[in-house]
């Protein structure tokens, strides 16, 4: 084996070290940080609210029973 192989062999088993300014996150806090987030706010409002628009513009292309061909 190589040097390469072995650069951490001397670390390699040390405990992870405790922060010494700032106490440990709480595992829901941290998770919450990479939890999506809306981006664009207001988008999924504009949205529905098109939908809604569309529904009433057009009604009869949503019609329950009538088919179109």
């Amino acid at each position: 084996m190589s040097d390469f192989e072995h650069r951490y062999d001397d670390i390699i088993d040390l405990p992870h070290p405790d922060p010494q300014r700032h106490p440990r996150m709480a595992r829901e806090d941290r998770a919450a940080q990479f939890a999506p987030f809306a981006a664009l706010t207001g988008f999924e409002s504009e949205i529905e609210k098109a939908a809604r628009q569309h529904l009433d513009e057009q009604p009869s292309m949503y019609a329950p029973g009538e088919e179109s061909a």
